[in-house]
């Protein structure tokens, strides 16, 4: 398996993309892609702008990063800390102190639990999430909107629009289309399900 391509040329790529296609130049969402990476804001705009992120170490990110899904788990749930430390204390067999130091990104959690954090948390890039650089985080988030972008044939959407030529769109919300373009597209798919002229009207 090829490895991925660095951030920068992720970053070119995306902006070749995006002026071809005639996007919003803000589809990249700093305060999103910050959530989707447990990033703080500023450093996902600096590396967007094409900066560097500051030197951490490989405990840093992990007490940061796991500090960051922790707040943003209370914040969708409701949960105080001491709710989700409990939790964690009862699935990942530590003592709630423990993993409350943790979840406070006070403490590095041993492999084993990282470990269990991935699942607790759902992360679905595994331990990496935590342990990767800042730029190779965001270069991950990135990824799979540069193939899109660069691949329409594989989401419908996209493809539908690249069809009939609809351009501007807010893909973050996938659908997000001015009332004009979201007829364009309509009168596109509508064309190739209806007979011809000729045929039967309905």
């Amino acid at each position: 398996m090829a490895s991925p391509p660095p951030l920068s040329e992720t970053l070119r790529r995306l902006d070749k993309a995006i002026q071809e296609k005639g996007i919003r130049s803000d589809l990249l969402d700093v305060a999103e892609l910050a959530a989707k990476t447990a990033l703080p804001t500023s450093t996902v705009r600096t590396l967007l702008q094409g900066g560097t992120s500051p030197d951490d170490s490989v405990n840093d990110r992990v007490r940061t990063r796991i500090a960051a899904l922790a707040k943003a788990h209370m914040a969708a749930t409701g949960r105080r800390m001491s709710d989700l430390a409990s939790d964690i204390s009862h699935q990942l067999g530590v003592s709630g102190y423990w993993a409350r130091q943790i979840c406070d990104g006070k403490k590095v959690p041993s492999v084993e639990l990282l470990h269990g954090l991935v699942e607790y948390f759902e992360v679905e890039e595994g331990e990496a999430f935590f342990t990767a650089s800042a730029a190779d985080a965001l270069n991950r988030a990135l990824l799979p909107l540069l193939h899109k972008l660069e691949h329409p044939e594989s989401d419908p959407v996209l493809a539908l629009m690249d069809r009939y030529g609809v351009r501007s769109a807010d893909l973050r919300m996938h659908g997000s289309l001015t009332r004009e373009q979201l007829e364009r597209l309509l009168e596109g798919v509508l064309r190739s399900v209806v007979p011809p002229e000729g045929g039967r009207e309905q």
